[in-house]
């Protein structure tokens, strides 16, 4: 879409967790930026939406994203998952490393950067540690940092040395990089199409134990706390791992922490229907689990709630014993979120804003998560009360193995502005 030179955005309820604002008014929006956020501000000039009786909030930062962008383009590619990231309000994203080639180069960094400079989200890129994403043999670090590279992550599977995950995490900070961490330990894991439990006992699968990912916490706690650097652990499922996070923080480790909402929705009995949809890496988990995460959202244990946006194709996801692991979840995010923590009293909508934008741009050290005059210009405008049946067929990405499908969730993008361009608008 064309870039719209001036818009205002008219009659909104304005929340701004960031600054602690909540009034309603009106921002304008010059070129790519906000240039003035005011309870009465006129301009004759400018595009107007009319927002009154919607929420404007900054757009959402998913630090969790599979673009499959170089190699796997038949699944998703970076122009069809920022559409599909506008679509669910998030203006800035942090696409993960497991592509073919795997982003552990130069060139596949510049690629990247370069083809989402037209895209409907801002692209960050999280770097390979290691070379093939093989767990051994460090990457450039420098390389990539100067390449563009925000972060890094071996996300997709953990990093098997645990000296190149110690060199990672102490030269990160010097960087100006984050690690994310997958965190998995391989031997317990080994094949498995489901959480260990009563539900794999049912359906005669083996599981994987949730000792795997808690195993894979401890080890990435522990790194932090005797090397006094932060590391940020991916996708949390289970209570263990919760709790091992919430004691971290309590001794001062430099840890943050992030979920999926389906984590908060749903519970491995979703398996029983044998719908290779509902599988994904971590598996959902118990409803012990559950209800964990949505304690540990409550409490601050868990900074942020990300997607693990994971596409595969109709084909791969028709066997569910054959089917990669893997869910899409960004035109999601927002509203299953809501439904499972502004809905049921357990967060406001300002918290929950903190968790999906204010928290991940502090996190990833990127200018987002605020709206402000100065400031880029995402900006999401949003229908809390708005309930919508999840349709895959009219998704906007490529993929459509949502978890979500048929459910009924309330909360609904309606507007996406991303640097001053509106990438979706269903007004």
């Amino acid at each position: 879409m064309e870039t719209i030179r001036r818009l205002l955005i008219r009659g909104a309820r304005i929340l701004n967790p960031a600054r602690g604002e909540d009034y309603v008014g009106n921002i304008l929006i010059e070129g790519d930026r906000v240039s003035a956020v005011s309870e009465n501000l006129y301009d004759d000039n400018a595009e107007v939406i009319e927002a009154k009786g919607l929420v404007a909030v900054p757009g959402f930062v998913d630090l969790h994203v599979h673009l499959r962008d170089p190699g796997f383009t038949d699944k998703e590619d970076i122009h069809t998952g920022c559409r599909a990231a506008a679509a669910g309000g998030v203006t800035s994203l942090l696409c993960m490393p497991n592509t073919k080639p795997a982003i552990d180069n130069v060139d596949t960094v510049h690629y990247i950067l370069e083809e989402a400079k037209t895209a409907d989200a801002h692209v960050y890129v999280a770097a390979a540690i290691t070379k093939g994403l093989q767990g051994t043999e460090l990457c450039d670090l420098k390389a990539l940092r100067e390449a563009g590279a925000m972060a890094l992550s071996d996300d997709g599977r953990p990093v098997v040395d645990t000296t190149c995950l110690v060199e990672a995490m102490c030269r990160a900070p010097e960087l100006g990089m984050i690690v994310a961490a997958h965190c998995e330990d391989l031997f317990l894991a080994k094949k498995w199409y489901l959480n260990e439990g009563e539900t794999s006992a049912e359906l005669g699968l083996p599981g994987v134990p949730a000792a795997a990912e808690d195993c894979g916490t401890a080890r990435e706690i522990a790194v932090a706390a005797a090397y006094d650097v932060p590391v940020h652990i991916c996708h949390v499922s289970t209570k263990t791992s919760a709790a091992l996070i919430r004691d971290a923080k309590a001794r001062g480790v430099k840890v943050t922490a992030e979920t999926a909402p389906h984590y908060l929705l749903m519970t491995d009995r979703e398996l029983l229907k044998k719908d290779a949809d509902y599988r994904m890496n971590p598996p959902l988990r118990a409803e012990a689990d559950r209800l964990a995460m949505i304690e540990a959202v409550k409490d601050g244990t868990i900074d942020v709630i990300a997607t693990d946006h994971a596409p595969h194709t109709v084909e791969e996801k028709s066997d569910f014993l054959k089917a990669p692991n893997g869910s899409i979840g960004m035109e999601t995010s927002f509203a299953g979120a809501y439904t499972a923590l502004v809905k049921t009293g357990i967060l406001t909508l300002g918290e929950l804003v903190e968790k999906m934008s204010v928290r991940p741009a502090q996190i990833l050290g990127i200018e987002a998560g605020v709206i402000g005059a100065g400031q880029t210009a995402d900006i999401v405008l949003i229908d809390e009360n708005e309930e919508w049946v999840v349709d895959p067929d009219k998704l906007h990405g490529k993929s459509r193995n949502t978890p979500f499908k048929g459910m009924t969730l309330q909360g609904k993008v309606k507007v996406t502005v991303c640097g001053g361009r509106v990438v979706y608008n269903e007004l």
